[in-house]
């Protein structure tokens, strides 16, 4: 068993993005994910499902063409697509794929 503080944990940039895997198997990886006031994560394509779970502030996010607001305490889970996502204040992020192998 191991315990991670997602609160305490430093991320890094997003050009050192693989830095803030703090856990992975061949099922899974985990990631933390910090975007600045007015930051954002450029456009991806997502081969395997994807959970983001809001840490602290909230952030738009763009699956395909649908548009959120996911805020502190929630969840969105997605299948496999393109993503994107943006903040106004900022945003510390779990971030979890599924079948990453």
């Amino acid at each position: 068993m191991r315990i991670f503080d997602l609160r305490a944990m430093p991320p890094h940039p997003y050009d050192e993005r693989e830095k803030n895997v703090f856990y992975q198997t061949p099922q899974f990886k985990a990631r933390i994910i910090e975007l600045p006031a007015k930051g954002s994560m450029p456009t991806c394509e997502m081969a395997s499902h994807v959970l983001f779970y809001v840490v602290q502030g909230e952030a738009e996010v763009q699956v395909n063409q649908e548009v959120a607001t996911i805020k502190q305490g929630q969840c969105l889970i997605s299948e496999p697509s393109t993503l994107s996502m943006k903040t106004e204040d900022g945003v510390k992020i779990l971030g979890i794929q599924i079948g990453t192998a």
